[in-house]
């Protein structure tokens, strides 16, 4: 969804329906916060997978109506942090051989190797990061992914929230090559004047 780390941690039963999420307030540091803008009140849209994932994430807590959608044993918030540390590092950071969590790596016959086969951890905002890339990819317009990211400037988005690959680049020239080989159409008028089409072709080669 790309929502900021305080925004998750925040996140109401209440503000979930209609597969949307309506931000209401953000928590960072203890502090609870109303957005600061419009745009950051927008509903966010929820894919179907991760609806799933929330049913079946409700149901565990006992279907509740109200309160964090993310809480800890006594129904407050969920410490984002604390959880990065205790839980989704540990998780990631595995032995290749023996497959069990770097802290349990002590006791072994061999050195320990990260299991390379397993992603890193970037922190939180590179799921952020990471949304406004993938949609980019996808052909979605920055304006559009302006506003599910909630930016207040769509330069914000261009210039910090889409990264363009290696791959990105390749494509784009192989776009490019494609159209410059493309066949010219039959002129359409006998004055000399190149037609739209082979006036076109030309811009794009030089």
């Amino acid at each position: 969804m790309g929502l900021r780390r305080g925004e998750i941690q925040g996140l109401l039963w209440e503000n979930y329906r209609d597969r949307e999420l309506f931000i209401s307030r953000s928590i960072w540091n203890g502090q609870s916060t109303e957005p600061k803008t419009r745009k950051g009140r927008a509903a966010v849209p929820v894919i179907r997978q991760l609806a799933e994932r929330l049913e079946i994430h409700r149901l565990r807590c006992g279907n509740p109506l109200s309160g964090p959608i993310f809480a800890n044993s006594v129904g407050k918030p969920l410490a984002l942090a604390n959880t990065e540390k205790r839980v989704i590092v540990p998780a990631l950071n595995r032995c290749g051989v023996r497959k069990k969590a770097e802290a349990d790596h002590q006791k072994v016959d061999h050195t320990y190797k990260r299991d390379d086969s397993v992603p890193e951890w970037h922190g939180w905002h590179a799921a952020r990061r990471g949304l406004g890339s993938n949609l980019y990819r996808l052909g979605v317009p920055e304006l559009v992914i302006q506003r599910i990211l909630r930016h207040g400037n769509v330069s914000t988005t261009a210039a910090y929230y889409i990264k363009a690959a290696a791959n990105d680049v390749r494509d784009a020239i192989a776009k490019l090559e494609k159209r410059i080989a493309e066949p010219i159409p039959p002129e359409s008028d006998t004055s000399g004047t190149p037609t739209t089409d082979q006036g076109d072709q030309a811009t794009l080669i030089q």
